[in-house]
């Protein structure tokens, strides 16, 4: 059976190493569709196991963490990628230093 278009979502962000980050576009284009990307945002919000599906490795093209993080706000997801090494420059997360490549 064909898997319907959050489990794709879900099947890659499932993917992002530990330490590591991707965006929404990124996301949407590996799951198979570039112009998913705010699918990819109504998806993570709505994630069923965000222990097992990690939406807070996901953020916006600038770095930037999402205002809604649906578990937590803003701030929990900083504190979550910070726990992972994540380190970020003016608020924002270092993409170059830890965007995932899809490898």
């Amino acid at each position: 059976m064909k898997n319907n278009t959050f489990e794709l979502i879900y099947d890659v962000v499932k993917q992002i190493p530990y330490g590591k980050v991707a965006t929404y576009g990124q996301i949407a284009a590996l799951a198979g569709n570039p112009r998913w990307s705010r699918v990819v945002g109504y998806a993570l919000h709505v994630n069923p196991d965000p222990d097992i599906i990690k939406c807070y490795r996901v953020v916006n093209r600038f770095g930037e963490v999402s205002d809604a993080f649906a578990f937590g706000g803003s701030n929990k997801q900083i504190e979550l990628l910070k726990n992972e090494g994540v380190t970020f420059i003016n608020g924002k997360v270092n993409i170059k230093k830890h965007i995932w490549k899809g490898e």
